[in-house]
C-alpha cells in the first residue's frame, strides 16, 4: 500500500469534515467534555448523511484501499481468552447520563484487527473518538498493553442507561445486534452480503469502516456508517430506539458497487440452527433443541404467508423464494417454551425474532436462504437476505429503505392460522409393520380461523412433493388442547441410495374450501431420513 493511495483515500473520506474547524463557545465546550466521558474528542466538522452518501458514492469510483491495521503483531496475540480479559472504563462511556445511551467501545484483536474510525455527532458537528489504553482495564500480563499505533476500535455498545445492559453492539464487519424484546442476544443483521454460498469463489464480507453517532431523545441512537469492500461501498443511516416490544430500527441505506456480484444479499440477516424437532436424533446433545431461530416467513405482495423451517443440511444448501413487492421477510423463533430448550444459561427459547419490513416497493427479486452444515451451537450457519432479480452489475446504485424489529414475533397480524413446530419420524399405522423408506411429518398449528371447527374429513393437509409419493393425510384439533395437527406420510423407498437430491414439500390445509393456514415449506435429504429411520428400527 503506498503513500498516494492513502492520501487518497483519506482525502475522500474527509469529505465528511470539509470546511475550516469551528471554535466551540465555552458552555459548549463543557458540555461536549461532560457528555464525551472525559475523552478528548477530536476537532469538531461538519457532518450531514448527503455528504456521506456522496463519499460512498465517490468511493465507489477509485480502488478499494483497505484500512492500515498497525501493531498486527501484537494484535494476532489478543486471542479469545485475552480479548475477554479486557473491559472498556465506565467513565469513559459517550453520554453517560441519566435518559441516554451511553456507548462504550470494543477493543481491537485478533479477530477484530481492523480499525474502525468513531465520531460523536452533536448538532450536525462530528467529532472522532481517538483509541487510547487507557479507555480499558487491561491485566498486567495481557499484550494488548503493547498497543501504541492503532488507529481505531473494533466497533461499540450501547447501554440502556449509566452502568446498566448493552442493548445494541456493533462489531465485526458489518454485522450488528440488538438484545430484542427479553434482554437475550441472539441473531445478528448485516448491512451487506456479497456472494454468500456461491460456487465460485469466497463469500466477501464488507465492513463498517467509519461510525458517527447521534443521540436522541430517550435513549434513542442513530449509527450513520460508512460501508467498503473490494465490490461495494455504501452510506447507512441506522436509527435505533426501544420500546415495549423490542428494539426496532429504521434503516436507510446507499449502495454502489465498484464490480460485479453474482448474489447481492440485501438485509442480510445471519442466525444459528443445529437442530429441533425435525431432527433433534442426528446431534448428540442432552438438550432438545439448539437454535437462535426455527423458521423463515415470508409475506408476499398478493398475501400468501410462507413458513419454511429450518434446516442443518448435509451440504451448503441455496434456496431462493420469488418475491416481487415483497412485504416482508425474517427469521423467527416460534417456539417459546423453556421445555424445548432446557438450557437456563444462553435461554433459547428468549430470543429475538428479526423482521424486516421494505418501505417502498423493493421491485422483482427473492428472498434467499443459505443453510450451512453445523456441528456445533458457536457457528452461525442461516442467512436470509433480499437479492434483486436485476443483474448486480458495476456502476449500478440502489437505495433501500426498511424497518428492521427485533421482537418476540413478526409486527405483523397473522392472516391464516400458523404452523409451530414440525416432527418427522416413523412413517405407516401404528400396530402394523412399518413401510421401509417412509416418514411420517407432523405439523402443529394454532387454531386461528379454526377455533369454530371440529374434526372433518374435509379439513385437510393439501401436500406436493418434487420426489415421493404422498399418502395417509389427516388434519384434527388435538384433545384438550388449543390447537390442530397435521400429518401425512412421504414414501421415498424409490431414491437410489446414492441419490441425495433434497425433496421440497409445500403444504397448507384446507378447511372450507379455501386454505386456512399459512404455507409450509420443507426441504429433507434422503441421507437424512435414512438416518431418522436408522435410529428408530
Amino acid at each position: 500500500m503506498t503513500k498516494t493511495h492513502l492520501n487518497r483515500r483519506e482525502t475522500l473520506a474527509s469529505a465528511l469534515g470539509a470546511g475550516a474547524f469551528f471554535l466551540l463557545p465555552e458552555v459548549a465546550r463543557a458540555q461536549q467534555a461532560e457528555q464525551s466521558g472525559g475523552i478528548d474528542l477530536g476537532q469538531p466538522k461538519p457532518f450531514s448523511f448527503d455528504q456521506l452518501r456522496n463519499t460512498a458514492k465517490g468511493l465507489a469510483g477509485e480502488p478499494y484501499t483497505p484500512m492500515r491495521v498497525a501493531d498486527r503483531e501484537v494484535l494476532d496475540q489478543i486471542d479469545y481468552d485475552r480479548h475477554n480479559q479486557i473491559s472498556f472504563l465506565q467513565d469513559h462511556a459517550l453520554w453517560n447520563e441519566e435518559g441516554s445511551s451511553p456507548v462504550q467501545f470494543f477493543f481491537p484483536g485478533m479477530y477484530f484487527p481492523e480499525p474502525v474510525h468513531i465520531y460523536a455527532l452533536n448538532d450536525g458537528m462530528a467529532r472522532e473518538v481517538p483509541f487510547s489504553v487507557d479507555y480499558f482495564q487491561i491485566p498486567e500480563a495481557n499484550p494488548a498493553r503493547a498497543l501504541d499505533q492503532t488507529e481505531g476500535f473494533a466497533g461499540f455498545r450501547v447501554q440502556d442507561k449509566p452502568g446498566g445492559d448493552d442493548w445494541m453492539a456493533f462489531l465485526g464487519a458489518s454485522y450488528w445486534r440488538t438484545s430484542g424484546y427479553s434482554g437475550q442476544f441472539g441473531l445478528s443483521a448485516r448491512g451487506l452480503a456479497l456472494d454468500t454460498a456461491i460456487a465460485d469463489g469466497p463469500e466477501e464480507f464488507p465492513r463498517f469502516t467509519r461510525f458517527w453517532l447521534e443521540q436522541g431523545e430517550g435513549g434513542a441512537l442513530t449509527a450513520y456508517a460508512l460501508l467498503e469492500s473490494p465490490r461495494a461501498t455504501g452510506a447507512y443511516k441506522i436509527a435505533s430506539v426501544q420500546t415495549e416490544k423490542g428494539a426496532s430500527q429504521d434503516v436507510e441505506a446507499h449502495i454502489f458497487l465498484r464490480d460485479n456480484v453474482e448474489r447481492l444479499g440485501v438485509a442480510p440477516l445471519t442466525s444459528m440452527y443445529w437442530f429441533g424437532k425435525p431432527d433433534a436424533h442426528s446431534a448428540p446433545d442432552w438438550r432438545p433443541e439448539v437454535h437462535d431461530s426455527d423458521g423463515l416467513e415470508i409475506h408476499t405482495a398478493n398475501g400468501e404467508r410462507i413458513w419454511r423451517p429450518l434446516n442443518n443440511p448435509p451440504r451448503p444448501m441455496a434456496n431462493s423464494f420469488h418475491a416481487p413487492s415483497l412485504k416482508g421477510f425474517g427469521l423467527m423463533q416460534r417456539e417459546r417454551d423453556f421445555e424445548n430448550y432446557q438450557d437456563d444459561g444462553v435461554f433459547y427459547e428468549k430470543r429475538a425474532s428479526a423482521w424486516i419490513e421494505p418501505i417502498g416497493d423493493w421491485g422483482d427479486g427473492s428472498v434467499s436462504l443459505i443453510e450451512l452444515s453445523t456441528n456445533d451451537e458457536i457457528h452461525d450457519n442461516i442467512v436470509a437476505m433480499w437479492t434483486p432479480a436485476e443483474a448486480a452489475t458495476q456502476g449500478n446504485a440502489y437505495t433501500f429503505n426498511y424497518r428492521l424489529t427485533w421482537f418476540e414475533d413478526a409486527p405483523v397480524t397473522p392472516n391464516a392460522a400458523r404452523f409451530t413446530s414440525t416432527r418427522i419420524g416413523a412413517g405407516g399405522v401404528p400396530g402394523q409393520p412399518r413401510p421401509e423408506g417412509v416418514v411420517k411429518i407432523v405439523c402443529d398449528f394454532d387454531n386461528l380461523g379454526f377455533e369454530d371447527l371440529k374434526r372433518d374429513p374435509t379439513i385437510k393437509p393439501v401436500v406436493t412433493a418434487s420426489r415421493g409419493t404422498i399418502a395417509n393425510l389427516a388434519a384434527y384439533d388435538v384433545v384438550d388442547e388449543t390447537y390442530w395437527r397435521a400429518m401425512f406420510d412421504l414414501d421415498f423407498s424409490d431414491v437410489a441410495e446414492d441419490d441425495d437430491t433434497p425433496i421440497d414439500l409445500r403444504m397448507y390445509v384446507e378447511a372450507n374450501g379455501k386454505a386456512g393456514t399459512e404455507t409450509w415449506m420443507m426441504q429433507l435429504f434422503p441421507s437424512q431420513l435414512r438416518s431418522l429411520l436408522g435410529t428408530q428400527s
